[in-house]
């Protein structure tokens, strides 16, 4: 029986021609606009939490608080300093504490200049900096101790299409960074992190020399223990430096961050948007729903011969009901598929065009569950705003209804 309720309503939509279209209209804008952006916005939070380039869940941040406006430490009113690691790097709770300085700078190779931030390099940490940054090299090696005049480039470097200078750089070639000359002696493999694949690593006195921080530290990368003793090293590091820095619980000067805290502020931002684009989006199906009330109650005024006949010959209320109820439901349906492939499609292409604006590499995923209440929802819509037309056709009295 449905079978047949499903074969009227396709005929029923075909007679309607450019009425039954229009009528889809809102339900194909509403899911189109729902389909698109949450799978662009589930795509761009794949690729922020990308962008923090932390793989340990055992590492913590440790950065100064107040005016900060570029890289991690700039132009803070009270900065941290070395001396500040080294007693973080004295806790119980704590393997290391490496102090660190993120410098923005200028570059010139094949005769252009270009801007971006370079990452020191303390002398005898490479390799707990190389295991919080995740870094490993592609072509050429590692920075290593004693590495002065030379340096270590992101992975977007090597590609002349990315880095800006219109020519790959390769393992051997020199760049100028602040007008002195460096020799490249390795490639960053891909990370798919706009920051990490974008960055020069430098030694710290080269650095140093470049932007004149000395003892002033951007940011102190620290290793705990244990994962375990995340909670506890994070209490310990806060209640050391308010004593270091004479500051007050709640009146702190610096900020000690995980990387799941630093998520999670991120993910809820992420998420909040997406609710606001859900609700933006109902709108545009709630019009959609009124248009398919219009068009279902003109289609009743129309069809009162039709309706008597049928009642004539024995078609009961439920079933005439059903009839106009199923048709409502097909044509929000309908829509719901025709938004559903072109919002795929558009959130294909969105994704597309975000991992080459901040040169992540997420890859477009098809959210079936989003898809099957996308359906769902559709249908369900369309059903619901024909409910009232189907109910006045169930009504129709067939003398009535055939004078009409």
């Amino acid at each position: 029986m449905m079978k047949d309720y499903f074969s009227f309503a396709i005929k029923n939509s075909k007679k309607r021609g450019l009425r039954s279209w229009l009528t889809l209209l809102g339900i194909f804008i509403g899911i189109v606009t729902v389909i698109s952006l949450i799978t662009v916005g589930d795509g761009l939070q794949t690729a922020v939490n990308s962008q923090f380039g932390i793989s340990s869940t055992q590492v913590i941040t440790v950065q100064a608080g107040g005016l900060n406006y570029g890289a991690p430490g700039a132009t803070v009113s009270n900065p941290l300093t070395r001396d500040d690691a080294e007693a973080i790097h004295k806790l119980s709770t704590i393997e290391y504490a490496i102090p660190r300085n993120i410098e923005f700078g200028e570059m010139e190779f094949n005769n252009q200049i270009g801007y971006g931030y370079a990452i020191s390099m303390i002398e005898g940490y490479e390799k707990e900096i190389y295991e919080l940054l995740d870094v490993k090299a592609e072509k050429g090696r590692l920075l290593t101790s004693g590495d002065f005049g030379k340096v270590m480039l992101g992975n977007n470097f090597a590609d002349g299409t990315k880095n800006g200078f219109d020519k790959d750089i390769e393992v051997g070639k020199k760049v100028l960074i602040e007008g002195k000359k460096f020799a490249v002696v390795g490639i960053m493999e891909k990370k798919g992190s706009f920051m990490l694949d974008g960055i020069v690593l430098m030694n710290d006195e080269d650095l140093d020399d470049l932007m004149g921080y000395g003892e002033e530290v951007g940011l102190i990368g620290v290793k705990v223990k244990d994962k375990d003793l995340l909670d506890k090293a994070k209490e310990d590091i806060e209640k050391l430096l308010r004593k270091r820095r004479n500051v007050k619980v709640g009146e702190e000067d610096f900020e000690v961050s995980t990387p799941d805290a630093a998520l999670d502020q991120v993910n809820s931002v992420l998420n909040a948007v997406q609710i606001f684009i859900v609700l933006i989006a109902s709108i545009a199906i709630f019009v959609g729903a009124l248009g398919i009330v219009n068009t279902m109650a003109t289609s009743v005024v129309e069809r009162k011969k039709e309706i008597g006949i049928m009642k004539a010959i024995g078609a009961r209320n439920s079933q005439i009901f059903y009839q106009f109820f199923v048709e409502s439901g097909f044509m929000g349906l309908v829509g719901g598929i025709l938004g559903i492939i072109g919002g795929l499609g558009i959130g294909y292409f969105g994704i597309l065009a975000l991992n080459n604006f901040i040169g992540s590499t997420t890859t477009p995923e098809i959210n079936l569950p989003l898809i099957f209440f996308a359906l769902v929802g559709s249908f369900m819509v369309g059903a619901v705003a024909g409910i009232v037309p189907a109910m006045n056709a169930a009504k129709q009295n067939p003398v009535e209804a055939l004078r009409g």
